[in-house]
This record gives C-alpha cells, sequence and structure tokens, in this order.
C-alpha cells in the first residue's frame, strides 16, 4: 500500500508543479514527473502477476508478463522526445518574447 500512496504522491506533486508554475521550463519538468509517476504505476501493477523473472525455463509457472515492462521502455522514450520538442518550442518562444512566464508571453501576444 505505502508503493501506490508514493506513487500518488509523485503524481500530485506533478500536477500542482503544473498548475502553479509561471515557468514553461518548471511546467515541461512537471510534465515529466507525471510521466515517471504513471510508468512507475505500470511497473508496478505489472509486477504483481508473478514471482519470478520472466526468464522461461522448465517448468517454471509463476512468471511476471514482460509486456508493461515493454510498453512503458516505450513510454520513456516518447516521453523523452516530448520533452525536447516542448523545451525547443520554449526556447523559440524566449527568443521572441524574451520570458519564460506564461502570463507574460501572453501580455506580449495580445499586444502583436
Amino acid at each position: 500500500m505505502i508503493n501506490l500512496t508514493l506513487i500518488a504522491a509523485l503524481f500530485v506533486t506533478g500536477v500542482s508543479g503544473l498548475i502553479l508554475s509561471r515557468n514553461l521550463i518548471k511546467k515541461v519538468i512537471a510534465l515529466g514527473i507525471i510521466n515517471t509517476a504513471v510508468i512507475i504505476l505500470f511497473i508496478y501493477t505489472g509486477s504483481l502477476s508473478g514471482v519470478l523473472a520472466p526468464i522461461i525455463t522448465a517448468g517454471e509457472i509463476n512468471i511476471v508478463d514482460p509486456l508493461p515492462q515493454a510498453l512503458m521502455l516505450t513510454a520513456i522514450v516518447v516521453g523523452l522526445c516530448i520533452t525536447a520538442l516542448a523545451l525547443a518550442l520554449i526556447y523559440r518562444l524566449f527568443r521572441l518574447y524574451g520570458t519564460l512566464d506564461i502570463r507574460e508571453i501572453e501580455k506580449k501576444a495580445r499586444q502583436t
């Protein structure tokens, strides 16, 4: 039960950082924290299906399903690509508006 509590705390930390922060870089970091919490949740729940590592030998029947782990490897790569794209777009916004504060960017965008 403590494992799910820690995963939920990590998720709530990311959501609160996403909502409360005005800095775009901090928002991207918060999205990364949320992504990490979801990946850990899927890996944890996938590990509950068995006891042994998914190496099939003669007579082993209580193995962990390797599919959630493989899917989460893909999710890690996709999350990294999205983070890189978001940081590139934030850099472009910083060069254009001179700030990382989302409210200042909105004000300057309305003026133009």
